[in-house]
This record gives C-alpha cells, structure tokens and sequence, in this order.
C-alpha cells in the first residue's frame, strides 16, 4: 500500500475509534459528571468543553516536538482507552477513560493534520464505516456490550489502528532517508519555517476545519442508524403523527451511498459548489422541522459533496493514478516541513478549532432542554458553517509552498468503488440483521392485563453505562409498557436506537410520540394488537423540555382497552399542574368510554395539585394500596413521582416498585383486572 493511502487508511480506523470514545464519553459527561435536575447545565457545558479547549494547545505540542512523535504517542492512548472502555467499567473509571481517550483523540487529530493535508478520504472512510457498524451492532456499541464478541472485535479494531499508524511512521521514516539521500528535504524545512509559509494558502486546512462541523452533522442526521430507525416506521392512517417499529437500514444504506458517492467522486466544480451547500442546508432545517427521512438523506449528499469541495489537489495524470515522480520528494517533506513547519501546524490548529465548533454545537443544542431556548439554529448554523467554507474554497488549487506537506495521489477510483459498494451493502445487511418485532393478533379476551411503567433514562443505569439487558429484565412478564425518557438517536447519548434495542429484547412491537424533538419521547409497548392512536403535544407553560401525551388502543381480542403514556415536565420550581390537566382532559376524551389506563413518569406526588387533576377527573389512583411506594431516586427512593391511574371498575392488584439501578427511576409494575 502507498504511502499516501496508508494514510488514509489509518485516518479512517482513527476516526472510527475516536467515535467511539466519543459515544461513550458525551453521556458519561450527563449521567456521571452530572445527574438530572441536580447539576447545572452551565456546569456540565463547562467541564465537556475544557477539554476542548485544552486541545487547543496540541499544534504547538506538535510543532515543538514533531507530528510523528506525539501522534504516535496519542494514537497509543486513544487505542488504551477504547481498549479500556470495553471492560464496562462504569463509574468514576468510566467518565475519566473517556475523557483521557478524548483528549488523546483530539491531539493525535492535530498530530495527523500536520501531516495528512488531503483528509477527506480517510474522514468520509471514517464517517461512514463507524455508523455501518453502528447499525450492524443494531445501535449498541461494542463498548457496551463486553463478551468475547465484543472484545475480540475491539482488540481487532484497535490493533489495526495502531498497526496502520506505526507503519506509516516507518513509511515516513524511510521517506526522509530517500530525500536527504537526494538533497530535497533540507530546502524544504527552511521553507517551512520561512515567510512562505505565511503568504501562500495550503491545500487541506478547509477539509480540517471541517472535521469537527462533519462529525456532528454526520453523528446527529446524515450517518445515523437511530435516526434511520426512527424515521422508518410511517405510520398508517388509524395511527396520525405516530412511529410504529419500521427498518430504517435499506433508507439508510442509501444515505451511505449518497456520502461516499458525493465524497469521493468529484461533480463538476461550478455545479457542486451550488449544489453541495444546498443539499446540505436543506437536509438541516427538515431535520428541525421533523422530517427525518428526506433530512438524513438530503444531509448525507450535501455533507459529503461539501467536504469533496474542499478537497484541493492537481488532478494531472500523475495524481489521478497514485504514480508520479514527486511523491518521494512529498514524503521527504511530510516528515521534515509538515512534522514541525508553520503549514503543518496551521492544519493541526484548523483540525482542533473544528473540533471546538463540535463541542459548541454539541453542548448549544442539548443545553436548550435545561435552558429553554430555541434549539434548532445549532445544526443549522453548524450546516452554514461547513457550506460557506466549501462554497467558498478556490477551484483550483493555489500553489503548495515547499515545507507543506504535498497534497499526494488521489485514492484509486478502485479503491473508492470498492470501499462505496462495500460500505453501503454492509449497511443494508443491517436491514436483514434487525427485523422489529412484529404485530401480534388478537387472540381471546384476558381477564388481567399486567402493566409496566418505567423512566429509562435513554437506558443509562446509575453507574453510566447503557445497559439495555437490565431495563428488558424488569420489563419481563408485562403485557403492556409505558416508557419515558425514550431515546431513538440523541447524538448526545450516543446515537443508540434505545427503544428498538428494549422491543427486541421483549419481542413486543411498539409506538412512539416524539416530545422534546423528533427522537426523544414516549413509547407504548404491547403483546396486543395496537389497531389506532393519537397524540397530543402539551403545552410547556415554561417548563424547557416538551412533554406530550401518547394514546393508544388495544384489541384485546373482541375488546378495546385504551392506554395513555405520557411523562410531565414541570416549570422550574412548580408543579406541573397545567400539564395534568391537559393530560387528564385528552385521556377522557381519547378512551370515550371504554377502559382506560394512564401512567408515566408524572413528576408530582400524591399531595400536589398536579396529582389531585387526575383524580378529579374521574380517574383512579391503581398504586394507592402499595403506598408509600418510592421511585425515586433509584439508589435512594424518597419520593414518589411515577404513577399509574385507571378508569373506574378496572382493579389494580400485585402493586410493586422493584429496586434497581437501572435507570435513575423505579420501575411500575401491577396487575389490572378487567370488568
């Protein structure tokens, strides 16, 4: 393998690790660092972003010491931690393996621009093949899983990272002998730390400032498999405003295809520099507005066609096939000018800047539900962001000054052939892998219906790690599930599928109603044919989160029991009492007659206002033989805010709270005995 593709090789396994760390580290930062309601969300975006922050001295670190050196040295830490992190360590060790393989991860990021000047092959490489296997693995993480499985794949994803980095040290090494044998390196050291370093514009610094941008847009709409999960299930007509289980893999794969195509095959230049930034703005703002499907697709083309934008280089002959007789005197350099020149680190400086505008986007975007500000400019800028600084990157390339790395051959169009159809036949595998349950039929009429309520909190226990296998345990055995704290791709909990992960464990279908955006909210989760739904978002009366209520009916096999899931978000300081009112009036007005269970995580207790609207309603209290029964917090139960209401004649028996640190709450589960 040459030089310059080993490179890219190696990029691309970096990418794919450093995602990693990074799905684990950003819920760690809310679940361990921080606790719900309890820790500032200033706080919490202080401490996610001085990491960042810190990371901005790396270019010096880089130019003082060498690229070769340091990003050896990182690639071997951020290689550890991932290692590490497979062991679930959860806890304290958890938060801090994390934070040490981010850090490490954004030095080596510098290290490697100072010498990679073309990145947008080995970041699209990266991009994509992490979230194909993302949804492979069905959304859940090797790090999360342990066993030999998840070991082995682990050790062999990082062995071949730091395989690939330390042969492209050895290839750089023999690079430089080859050019101080031929007299080139020397000159080109000299002008590196000369003035031309300062006066010319180098091939690359655009693709690295967009590193950071293109993570997130990538990990947040174009290349995520939770999102093509949640944007799959259309509904049907009895089911308006509704998802029902549907496999987002084959639209997804699609979205693979689009990335690479537009990132590794160049359309003509004036066309793509118009085309590119379109796409990828309008595929940002139906993201917001919750059309998810044309939004991952229309992203997924224009975030690939916008970093190919900025992927300068001479498409001569010589670059186009990979052989020309500069490339010995471009690894010359690479060692010598981009390892510790002025170019190198304005790259490495570029690559670690975009990294922070990750972090803003990041923390801007999720804050909002503490917060309570719009939230929907932060992808949307981040999208401005990425197409004026390929709208605006020169058609052709300017001149390279000799301490700069040398912009080296393009990948084979081999290669990209085979790494675009690979990739994007690995992603529709997926669609065969993870098959959602599927609707039950209606069978005889049961005498009790066994239900469960439960806050999953995203399906993050106590101890920080996702823990999907313990939340499906205490679900075991239940006919009907209310879920709250529903995820289905928050980018800041990792990107996971969490309610398609706990359906498949159960087998039970299910459907979902958005809250706080398109893909965090409430489920229903049934053993019984759900034949309509409805859902009604409810006003915030200044709470920052958006809650909703979420109806739907059952065929209890010749009759209709309605269920009512729903999680209420009080204002800062009150009770949320406004929102039990609106809850309780769409919970009368959906079930119209016929039996009627309500319950979620209410965030009020038995003495508040909010509490008493629901039994104003007509509505039964189904836990008050049990109590007191505490819910939270779940290492500690003082309070009890998860509840479970039925209509008048329904019976509640076999109330329980078991304790588990599965979630921040205490599961609900009783027994409901039809009339």
């Amino acid at each position: 393998m040459r030089h310059r593709h080993l490179s890219t090789l190696t990029l691309a396994l970096g990418i794919a690790v450093l995602l990693d760390v990074l799905r684990v580290w950003l819920p760690s930062v809310i679940t361990l660092f921080g606790r719900a309601a309890e820790t500032p969300a200033e706080l919490l975006g202080a401490f996610a972003l001085g990491w960042f922050l810190l990371a901005l001295a790396a270019p010096t670190l880089v130019r003082r010491i060498g690229a070769a050196p340091v990003g050896l040295v990182a690639a071997g830490v951020l290689a550890v931690a991932r290692l590490a992190l497979t062991a679930q360590p959860g806890g304290p060790a958890q938060l801090w393996l994390a934070c040490a393989g981010l850090f490490a991860g954004l030095v080596w990021l510098a290290a490697v621009a100072a010498s990679v000047p073309r990145p947008v092959a080995g970041l699209a490489l990266g991009l994509a093949g992490n979230a194909v296997g993302h949804a492979l693995l069905g959304t859940e993480d090797l790090v999360w899983r342990g066993g030999v499985l998840a070991w082995s794949l682990s050790a062999l994803l990082v062995l071949a990272f730091l395989a690939a980095s330390a042969a492209v040290r050895r290839e750089r090494a023999a690079a430089r002998v080859r050019g101080d044998a031929a007299g080139t390196a020397a000159p080109a050291t000299d002008a590196a730390d000369g003035d031309a370093g300062r006066s010319v514009s180098t091939p690359g610094r655009r693709a690295w400032l967009l590193c950071g941008p293109a993570l997130l847009l990538a990990g947040q709409v174009a290349l995520a498999p939770a999102l093509w999960s949640a944007a799959a299930g259309t509904g049907s007509p009895d089911f308006p405003g509704l998802v029902r289980p549907g496999n987002g893999a084959l639209p997804g794969a699609l979205a693979v295809l689009l990335f690479l195509a537009a990132a590794l095959f160049r359309a003509p230049a004036r066309v793509a520099r118009v085309l590119w930034p379109l796409a990828l703005l309008a595929g940002s703002v139906l993201f917001v507005t919750g059309l998810l499907v044309p939004a991952y697709l229309l992203t997924a083309a224009g975030l690939g066609g916008c970093l190919a934008l900025t992927d300068t280089t001479d498409d001569g002959p010589a670059a186009a096939d990979g052989r020309g007789a500069a490339e010995p005197r471009a690894a010359a350099t690479d060692e010598r000018g981009a390892d510790g020149g002025r170019a190198g680190a304005r790259h490495g400086r570029a690559a670690v800047l975009g990294m922070l505008v990750f972090a803003v986007a990041t923390v801007a975007y999720y804050a909002a539900y503490d917060l309570g500000y719009p939230n929907g400019w932060a992808p949307v800028a981040t999208a401005v962001l990425v197409a004026l600084v390929a709208a605006t990157a020169p058609l052709r390339p300017g001149p390279t000054p000799s301490g700069a790395a040398s912009a080296g051959p393009a990948l084979p169009a081999t290669v990209r052939v085979a790494a675009l159809a690979g990739l994007t036949a690995l992603a529709g595998l997926a669609a065969v892998l993870h098959v959602p349950p599927a609707q039950a039929r209606a069978t005889t009429t049961p005498a009790a219906v066994r239900v469960a309520a439960y806050n999953i909190r995203m399906g993050f226990g106590l101890d920080g790690r996702l823990d999907v296998d313990a939340v499906a345990r205490e679900l075991r055995g239940a006919d009907v599930v209310l879920l709250s704290e529903v995820d289905r791709g928050w980018w800041l909990n990792g990107g996971h599928d969490t309610l398609a992960l706990v359906a498949g464990r159960l087998g039970m279908p299910y459907v979902f109603a958005p809250a706080a955006d398109p893909v965090w909210g409430d489920a229903v989760l049934s053993r019984f044919p759900m034949r309509s739904g409805q859902t009604r978002r409810l006003t915030a009366h200044g709470a920052p989160t958006g809650a909703q209520a979420l109806g739907v009916t059952l065929d209890l096999g010749g009759r209709e029991l309605a269920v009512v899931a729903t999680h209420l978000q009080p204002p800062p300081g009150r009770d949320p009492v406004e929102q039990a009112g609106e809850v309780a009036a769409f919970a009368g007005r959906y079930a119209n007659g016929r039996p009627l269970v309500l319950g979620g995580d209410l965030n009020t207790e038995p003495d508040d206002p909010a509490f008493a609207e629901f039994t104003r309603s007509g509505l039964v209290d189904a836990l008050a033989a049990a109590r007191p029964l505490r819910t939270s917090p779940a290492d500690d139960p003082r309070t009890q805010i998860d509840h479970v209401f039925v209509s008048p004649g329904l019976t509640a028996t076999e109330v329980r709270a078991p304790r588990t640190e599965a979630s921040d709450h205490l599961p609900v589960t009783l027994t409901v005995t039809l009339p």
